[in-house]
Order: C-alpha cells, then sequence, then structure tokens
C-alpha cells in the first residue's frame, strides 16, 4: 500500500510545465526540472472540505424542518444519508494518513467529532503557506513522459518535503471526494427529490441541499474520470485543458441528473419495484468484479495492507467494490477493477464495456420511463408527460455524445490510444458497406471464359441479317476485358 500511495504522490506532483520551471537540465536526453519554490495550491482539498461542511450542515437544518414537522421517515433517511459517508470519510483519512500509529490525540479527536476534514484542509493550507520560505533537499525524484505534439520526452522532477506532503492530502480528499458524493449525496438527493414530488410542496432548505449534492455528485465523477486517466497512463505526464474539464462536467452533469431523474420517476409511479431495480443493479456491479477474479483463478492482492490479514484484505476489498458499485448505479465509473493487480484497477481501456453499459444503460432509464408514463399519478396531469420522457432521453443521448467528444478531441492522451472513436465509426460503416457487397453477386470470370471458348459457327446460320462479329469485349468490364484478351491469345 505504501509503494502504490507513493506512485500516486508522484502523479499527483508531476503537474509542473518546463517552461514555468526557473532550473531545466537535460542529461542523456532526459530532462531534469528542478523547482522548490513552485508549489500548487491544495483547491481540491479546499473544495472536498467546503462540500463536505455545506451538505452536512445544511443536512442538519433539513433534519430539524423534518423533526418540527414529524415526519420521521424523511428524517430518518436523510440522517442516515448524513452520517454513513461522514464515517466512512473519517476511517479513510484515518487510514491513508496512518495516524492510528502516531501520537496524534487532538487530530483523532476531532475525526471522532466528524470533522477530520476541517483539521486535513488547515494542515494542507499550512503547509503551503509555508512552503518556499526556506530551502528544502529533495527527498525522491519523479520520473514521468511529457506529451507535446504527440512526441514523449523523459522527465525527471526533484520532490521536496512540502510538495509530497501536500500531494498526500490530495490523495486522500480525492477518495473522501468519491465517497461522498456515491455513498452519501447520490441518495440524498434522490431521496429529498422523492420527497418533494410526494409532498407537492418545495422546502428552500431541501433546494438547496439538492443542488449542493447535485454539485457534489458532478465533483465525484469528475474525480473518477481524473483518477481512471492518472492511474491508465501513469507514466505520463497529465494535464487535462479548460475545454476538456468543460466537457466532462456536461457530460457527468447529463447523465447523472437523467439518471436520478428517471429513477424518482419511475419510484414515484412503482414505489416497491424500484428497491428491486436498485437491487438488481447493486448485486450485479458487486459481484462483477469478483467473478471476473474467480475467472481468472487469481489470488488477492499483497500490497492493499502488509499488516493486514486475508480477512482483513477481504474486507477493505468488499468495501472497495461497494463504492465502485455505487458509482456505476448512477454513472459511467470509468475504470474496471482487477482485484488481482496491485492499484486495483486494470490499466487497459476496454471501448466495448463502454458501449455496453451506455447501450444498457439507455435501454433500462428507456423502460423506467414508459413504465412511468402508463403509471404515473395524478400529479402529473399539469405535466407534459411525453414531453418530458423525450426530454429525458435526449438528455442522456446528448450526455453520451460529449463523451464521445471527450474521448475524441480533449482527452489528454488520445494521441496514445490504439483506437478512437472515429475508428470504430469507421469501422463500424465499413462493415456495413462490406455486408451490403456480400449480398450483390460477383461477376464470374468462368462464364466469361466459356463465352469466347464456344466453338464457332458460321454467322449466316446464326445471324443472317448480320453478317458482323459482335464485340463481347465492349459489353464487359475492363478486368474482364483484359482476361478475355488472354484467353484469345492463348487459344
Amino acid at each position: 500500500m505504501s509503494e502504490v500511495a507513493m506512485e500516486e504522490h508522484e502523479r499527483d506532483i508531476s503537474d509542473l510545465d518546463p517552461q514555468e520551471c526557473p532550473s531545466v537540465v537535460v542529461e542523456n536526453g532526459v530532462m531534469l526540472v528542478v523547482n522548490h519554490s513552485h508549489v500548487h495550491a491544495p483547491f481540491s482539498v479546499v473544495l472536498a472540505t467546503v462540500l463536505y461542511l455545506a451538505e452536512f450542515i445544511t443536512a442538519a437544518m433539513l433534519c430539524s424542518r423534518y423533526h418540527k414537522s414529524e415526519d420521521n421517515i424523511w428524517l430518518g433517511f436523510t440522517i442516515t444519508f448524513m452520517l454513513v459517508p461522514a464515517v466512512l470519510i473519517q476511517l479513510a483519512l484515518t487510514f491513508i494518513h496512518r495516524d492510528l500509529g502516531r501520537d496524534r490525540p487532538l487530530v483523532l479527536f476531532l475525526h471522532l467529532l466528524l470533522m477530520g476534514p476541517v483539521i486535513r484542509c488547515f494542515e494542507a493550507l499550512v503547509v503551503y503557506f509555508k512552503a518556499g520560505k526556506r530551502e528544502e533537499p529533495y527527498v525522491t525524484i519523479s520520473r514521468k513522459i511529457s506529451l507535446k505534439k504527440g512526441q514523449g520526452t523523459p522527465m525527471e522532477w526533484e520532490i521536496g518535503q512540502s510538495e509530497r506532503t501536500l500531494a498526500t492530502h490530495r490523495n486522500a480528499f480525492k477518495r473522501t471526494a468519491v465517497i461522498q458524493a456515491f455513498l452519501g449525496s447520490t441518495p440524498q438527493l434522490t431521496l429529498q427529490l422523492y420527497a418533494t414530488i410526494q409532498e407537492k410542496y418545495f422546502l428552500p432548505v431541501r433546494g438547496a441541499l439538492m443542488i449542493i449534492t447535485l454539485i457534489s455528485v458532478i465533483y465525484g465523477a469528475l474525480v473518477c474520470s481524473v483518477l481512471a486517466i492518472q492511474i491508465r497512463y501513469d507514466d505520463y505526464k497529465v494535464r487535462l485543458r479548460p475545454a476538456a474539464y468543460l466537457c466532462m462536467i456536461v457530460w457527468r452533469g447529463l447523465e447523472i441528473a437523467t439518471r436520478i431523474t428517471a429513477l424518482v420517476l419511475f419510484s414515484t409511479a412503482l414505489t416497491h419495484w424500484v428497491i428491486l431495480v436498485g437491487m438488481v443493479n447493486l448485486l450485479f456491479f458487486f459481484f462483477l468484479p469478483w467473478a471476473e477474479f474467480w475467472a481468472r483463478k487469481g489470488s488477492l492482492t499483497q500490497d492493499v495492507e502488509k499488516n493486514f490479514s486475508k480477512l482483513g484484505t477481504t474486507v477493505v476489498l468488499s468495501m472497495f467494490t461497494l463504492l465502485y458499485a455505487c458509482i456505476n448505479i448512477f454513472c459511467w465509473s470509468a475504470v474496471q477493477l482487477d482485484l488481482t493487480h496491485r492499484e486495483l484497477i486494470e490499466r487497459k481501456q476496454r471501448w466495448g464495456r463502454l458501449a455496453m453499459y451506455y447501450c444498457g444503460r439507455f435501454v433500462e432509464n428507456f423502460i423506467l420511463i414508459t413504465l412511468w408514463y402508463f403509471h404515473k399519478s395524478d400529479f402529473y396531469e399539469y405535466v407534459c408527460a411525453p414531453l418530458l420522457a423525450v426530454q429525458l432521453l435526449i438528455c442522456y443521448s446528448l450526455a453520451v455524445l460529449f463523451m464521445l467528444l471527450f474521448y475524441q478531441f480533449c482527452h489528454p492522451c488520445r494521441r496514445l490510444f490504439k483506437y478512437n472513436v472515429h475508428d470504430c465509426l469507421h469501422c463500424i460503416c465499413c462493415r456495413k458497406r462490406t455486408r451490403e457487397a456480400r449480398r450483390k453477386p460477383a461477376p464470374s470470370y468462368s462464364n466469361a471464359a466459356t463465352m469466347v471458348l464456344v466453338p464457332e459457327e458460321p454467322l449466316e446460320l446464326l445471324d443472317p441479317q448480320n453478317s458482323e462479329q459482335p464485340d463481347l469485349t465492349s459489353q464487359l468490364g475492363g478486368r474482364e476485358t483484359a482476361i478475355v484478351e488472354d484467353i484469345m491469345e492463348a487459344a
């Protein structure tokens, strides 16, 4: 686990641009970048902490409102979706920073109060503002390949202690953002939207919570996509442009909003059946990595934690698989799990699985929306139901379109693809043309030769009115003409 964490630290640190660095040395074709004064601000740490606090405080205010109105069912579910991800976030931060073996009673006490992200964010800001005030010896070297217009340049970065500490915080908060998004924000958003439709009135605090949870889910999906790229292309320095972020935000926003809306509409019409739909999705994606693991007859990776037993490793992998399943219920996880690999992520890009997921999800959403349309309640009398159904399907189609645009034009490592979106579409078109060509009868060259080698008869017996020999070769194509001439010369 420590080796994996070290590689992830280097992956986050290597975001420097050679043009921005004051000292660049080229030795044996390898560019050595020396820069200890330029440290990136921990914006991701601050953003994840703000989203955590905003969602927690807003959910607590909504719970107070439910308690006053004696809505015990909404109160119980809201508290559950507020506390479960908060507790898991504290455990994740403690596990990643290895605080159980260190003498830090204040930090552990704040984790017990569910304030762990706040103290971690404060520590990251202190490290950032102190960085660069005094010269630090580097503690390790990161080696990456920088892609410039399809050309790869090997580069090395000297990493100081401050950079390494900030990278640890960034990695920890990336994990907490994903946990918060898909174990807390998505069920919370689904619950509050369902409660709004069922109660037929709008609460401002409930609307604020839905907006915050939607932002949290989109940010978590964004982190999943970026982590997948960084892990899959670990040897390359990955830098996403603003256009790529914008494309991913639209893609993930439309995908998640459409999925949650389809589930909520279906649950308002067939309340008990939505439990079956959710459980089937959860169990399928939970057991899919384990089924592949058993099919490969592999052994569990020993790099999760060296001090863990077989049981401890299985529990951690089960929790990781549960998070993977929760992500795939609402959107594409962008990664495939490989429980035999030390990073637990399969590096190979599987376009077939990506296509199967989106085709299957589109069909499922279509079925859910259709069932809702035929079993909808009287609440939707003043809503144009056919228009709403068509809009949802169009929005999901737009999400798929922006996903294709991202992989075709905005992916930072698209030049490394063996096949891209354009090649796949071109291959499909070529297959259709090939099938159409096979259906047409091919010209028979044996028949053409037979026509020439027929024993000649007097022309007067064949056609007394036309004594000129007909030009048979002029009625054939260019290829048949050449064959006929060769046969006549041989005769």
